[in-house]
């Protein structure tokens, strides 16, 4: 069975497992607090993907001393702080580095009960799948380092990155699910591969898939950073089109990168309306159904 979870776990008493992992980035907006903001909530992401509580981070900072000030650093520090406050976590201090290309992000240590920890890969049939955010972030901030980017989707682009998966995580735990993921680097189709096994394959309705509001639009600007084209490249021999109306923008959007993007959750049809309903209740009334978990097929992914 294919395992890509999204941490790695540490059990360390019948009560208590510790969640660990570590990601960072380059600057995918021009504002530098916002950057700390938008990459702090993808750090944290993988923890809440596992369903566990962030305790503790640690910043890693690779820094570019020759086109950024010091005052940018501490902004990009704020930012992050900020977010990393809102996840009820703790910054303990880390460590930076002087580099030509400025990267950011945190390693994030998390906990969890052993039984209740979310894998990717356990989905069963019959489950419906709901997204958190909608898609299109990876296209919009490469637009935008081109200034090809529209202002307001920038400003749509940076709302969804800066929301902390945090809630629609306790959600889950909440109401019960059987498998859980977040949709970052390898796209929504890409993840949706991570998902299956060698039981189930993943049924996704064109027409349910969340798409921030004007993407399709820029999509035709073909504009698309380079991990969405390898996406493309490497996972669609397991993707089927039974839906003939799909257009190429629609197809490489959910192929696109997504930087801090939603969680993806595998949840039994009983389960799905009122998980639904507590995440719209939240405030993140963009979450959607988006399609259901079947028996294993020729090809893992089917779009109808």
């Amino acid at each position: 069975m294919l395992n890509c979870d999204d941490a790695g776990v540490y059990k360390i008493s019948d009560d208590i497992a510790l969640v660990q992992t570590v990601d960072f980035i380059t600057p995918v907006v021009n504002d530098p607090y916002t950057f700390g903001q938008i990459a702090a909530a993808n750090s944290l992401s993988d923890v809440f993907a596992m369903g566990a509580k962030a305790i503790s981070v640690l910043n890693l900072v690779s820094y570019d001393a020759v086109n950024l000030t010091i005052k940018n650093l501490k902004d990009i520090l704020r930012g992050s702080l900020d977010k990393v406050h809102e996840a009820g976590a703790t910054l303990l201090g880390g460590h930076s580095i002087k580099d030509t290309e400025m990267k950011y992000g945190l390693s994030v240590m998390g906990k969890i009960h052993p039984n209740k920890i979310l894998r990717n890969n356990t989905a069963r049939i019959g489950d419906n799948l709901i997204l958190t955010k909608p898609l299109g972030t990876g296209l919009i901030t490469t637009a935008n380092k081109q200034e090809k980017s529209p202002e307001n989707l920038i400003k749509k682009a940076i709302f969804y990155m800066t929301c902390l998966n945090k809630k629609a995580s306790e959600l889950a735990q909440e109401v019960g699910v059987t498998a859980m993921t977040d949709v970052t680097g390898y796209g929504l189709l890409g993840h949706l591969f991570e998902m299956t096994n060698d039981n189930i394959s993943m049924q996704i309705e064109l027409s349910q898939v969340p798409f921030i509001k004007g993407v399709k639009e820029l999509a035709k600007t073909g504009l698309f950073p380079g991990g969405s084209k390898s996406n493309k490249k490497f996972y669609q021999k397991y993707v089927s089109l039974s839906n003939k109306n799909i257009t190429k923008e629609e197809l490489m959007l959910m192929y696109d990168a997504q930087t801090s993007g939603g969680l993806l959750i595998a949840v039994r049809p009983q389960n799905s309306e009122l998980l639904l309903n507590k995440l719209h209740q939240a405030g993140l009334e963009w979450c959607k159904n988006i399609g259901r978990v079947t028996k294993s097929k020729e090809k893992a992914i089917e779009i109808i």
